[in-house]
């Protein structure tokens, strides 16, 4: 088996994207293919698969399907979305009576976050499992390749984290707030590590990456990586971090569907928040609090550069991170226009009509029930 990213077809072609000829093989999970030539990944026929056949007329009840699944898909996440909420909420409550207004981060971070990631998420798996999953090979990636992209995921993270950020303030006026920052900033480093950095990449890339996109990939790649995107983006229901969450999301869906494996996103994803969450907060934890608010007179700034102390370590040290990231985020902004026409994409074994994907993956109860929960939410977290 190739030592790479595969460059062979991952999925075989198909003639007649409108009305496939070859069944696809319906599994619940996915199934390495270990035979040393396997192709990614390996359809294989079916008699009872609902597909038409060419004498089965246009194609109407084929199409159907898709849309059934799509809205399955839906109504997963937002089953997920509303036990979230009520098990967030609930749990808030029970350390509002016993704390009061003083409980503890961690505490907090449990009951907001551990709710989704250890309740919420296997639960609604209940309904993802009426659709099933595509059988596909998997396919290891070099660690060249592997940085590349993580080059282009910072890139990506930190541009859309810029226009989250423009965007929120100018709607709100000025008078929002990152809920993301007041958690970095009360919690513990290790409720940060534990949370943001261990948990929050395993099981929304389990979500995100390995569930929608494998029961999604049968009706295209573009088309389950951009739902799984979205989706991803969604979920946080923040302004300030829906683009950078959607970039990354098409970055890291994309990486999953060429390797069907779950460790490269997820390994991604944990450096991602390793930065933003831990090194980026303790490095400016280490420079004089009032160079950043504002407060530092000229005379003030211009004694701490010149003068040889902690203080100048720590805005050393903070300059060098800042041009680090600067110069990541150039790099990954050159290597995504390099790369543009580089990027595999093979047509899948049920690949929706260009004209039809839109109405057939967006325009159902389920998802469309999804997208207005969670812009719903959006907007009442910008006003707050």
């Amino acid at each position: 088996m190739n030592e790479t990213m595969p460059s062979a077809p991952e999925m075989q072609p198909q003639q007649d994207n409108t009305q496939p000829s070859q069944p696809v093989v319906q599994h619940n999970s996915l199934q390495p293919d270990t035979s040393s030539n396997a192709h990614q990944p390996q359809p294989q026929p079916q008699p009872s698969d609902p597909r038409p056949t060419q004498h089965s007329g246009p194609g109407r009840d084929w199409l159907a399907i898709a849309r059934r699944r799509f809205s399955l898909i839906g109504a997963t996440i937002v089953a997920m979305m509303l036990i979230w909420l009520v098990t967030a909420e609930t749990g808030g409550a029970i350390l509002r009576s016993v704390f009061g207004d003083d409980a503890p981060m961690w505490a907090t971070v449990l009951v907001s976050s551990g709710t989704i990631y250890l309740i919420a998420m296997p639960l609604s798996m209940l309904i993802a499992t009426r659709v099933p999953v595509l059988r596909t090979a998997q396919y290891p990636m070099r660690a060249g390749e592997f940085f590349r992209i993580f080059i282009m995921v910072v890139a990506v993270g930190y541009v859309g984290n810029i226009i989250g950020t423009v965007l929120s303030l100018v709607l709100s006026r000025g008078q929002s707030s990152n809920r993301i920052i007041d958690i970095l900033a009360g919690g513990d480093w290790w409720v940060n590590v534990l949370f943001l950095v261990v948990l929050a990449p395993i099981f929304e890339e389990w979500m995100f990456r390995q569930q929608l996109i494998s029961r999604l990939r049968r009706y295209g790649e573009k088309t389950a990586i951009l739902y799984s995107a979205l989706a991803f983006a969604l979920f946080h229901y923040n302004l300030y971090q829906f683009f950078y969450a959607f970039g990354m999301g098409l970055l890291l869906g994309y990486v999953y569907t060429r390797t069907s494996r779950l460790r490269y996103p997820i390994l991604m994803h944990m450096l991602f928040n390793l930065n933003g969450s831990v090194v980026g907060p303790l490095i400016i934890r280490q420079v004089d609090p009032h160079f950043f608010d504002g407060s530092m007179s000229n005379e003030e700034l211009l004694r701490l550069v010149q003068t040889a102390d902690a203080r100048l370590t720590g805005l050393g040290y903070y300059s060098l991170y800042v041009m680090v990231l600067l110069a990541l985020t150039i790099a990954g902004i050159v290597l995504l226009i390099v790369k543009r026409k580089s990027w595999e994409f093979y047509t899948a074994p049920e690949e929706l009509p260009a004209g039809r994907v839109a109405r057939t993956a967006y325009g159902n109860i389920g998802t469309i029930s999804y997208l207005l929960l969670t812009i719903a939410l959006t907007g009442v977290a910008l006003l707050m």
